[in-house]
């Protein structure tokens, strides 16, 4: 009895003292590591998500740019840090999902090495054209490509477009031909141009254009409408049920740090992403705001992987 009763009394004294550390987190400055370089989409929502945590939290989260390769060496820098709640990073759908099967080594497992916190937003692209020309919409695409029409080019400037390019062609069957770029200004340039009649991008970049009717928008790769582009249709409701490709964010820790610290980020964030000033604001960055559970996060990485593998391996698409 003696023992038992030290026993529980050992256990109790164990959980005060991880409530209270719970409770006393954060005793330092905590550190979000953002794997591109400053100004990039990422790094400008994530300074957006540190400022609140700091608010919040009465200690600065910073920001700390560590980019190259595809994001891989920052992701792997964030892989080897401390599991002590002092370290994230933002991943993206590139660092925890797609580098994995385009690096033949990146120096981690995107799963196996982090703790899921919380999915922070998504990224739909759009498909767009000039607004003089005959497609209206995806199956005009896809009918002009399957008779051969050689004014259906896409052009694609960065891997996420490629994957929608790829998904595209896979599930329409149709013969499309890519056009790569290193970035969107020229192939934005060239469409307005009409050199190239299609282009897909993140609606961030097509935004302005078609607001300023340079562009027309055909479609976006949300599963479903979304505010970002409102009345312009998803792929999905175009003729090809469940297509669905979106660039994402989501916020991870290093494997190993404390459960308890991993669930009061998440609930902040939780409470943060669900406020209406919250919302507009990462509409006004063309994110849709993200929010869940850390096993909700974990789920959506997996799936993702399912996804796209089988779609990257078949394409041959390795980073450069």
């Amino acid at each position: 009895m003696r023992t038992s009763l030290k026993t529980l009394a050992l256990a109790t004294a164990a959980l005060f003292i991880s409530g209270a550390a719970a409770a006393a987190y954060p005793e330092k400055p905590v550190r979000i590591i953002v794997a591109y370089q400053a100004g990039q989409g990422t790094d400008i929502a994530t300074r957006y998500f540190a400022d609140h945590l700091t608010k919040a939290l009465g200690q600065t989260v910073y920001v700390e740019n560590i980019g190259g390769a595809g994001g891989v060496i920052g992701t792997q820098a964030a892989a080897r840090a401390a599991g002590d709640g002092y370290t994230f990073t933002m991943g993206t759908n590139a660092t925890h999902v797609l580098n994995e099967y385009m690096y033949s080594s990146m120096g981690f497992d995107p799963e196996q090495d982090f703790e899921p916190v919380i999915l922070a937003g998504t990224l739909p692209m759009a498909i767009v054209t000039k607004p003089d020309t005959p497609f209206k919409s995806v199956q005009d695409i896809i009918a002009a490509a399957k008779a051969g029409t050689p004014s259906t080019d896409i052009a694609t400037p960065s891997t996420s477009a490629r994957l929608v390019f790829e998904l595209l062609k896979e599930q329409s069957g149709a013969p499309l031909f890519m056009i790569p770029y290193k970035g969107s200004s020229m192939a934005m340039s060239n469409v307005i141009g009409g050199q190239v009649p299609l282009s897909i991008d993140t609606i961030t970049a097509s935004r302005p254009q078609v607001d300023g009717n340079n562009l027309r928008a055909i479609a976006v790769t949300s599963g479903k409408p979304t505010e970002l582009l409102p009345g312009v249709p998803p792929v999905a409701e175009q003729g090809l049920p469940g297509f669905e490709v979106i660039a994402w964010n989501a916020l991870y820790a290093p494997k190993g740090t404390p459960a308890d610290v991993i669930a009061k980020i998440n609930l902040e964030l939780q409470a943060f992403l669900s406020m209406p000033e919250t919302r507009a604001r990462l509409h006004s960055m063309g994110y849709e705001p993200g929010g869940g559970t850390p096993g909700d996060l974990a789920a959506f990485a997996r799936a993702e992987r399912e996804k796209w593998r089988p779609i990257i391996e078949k394409a041959g698409i390795k980073a450069n």
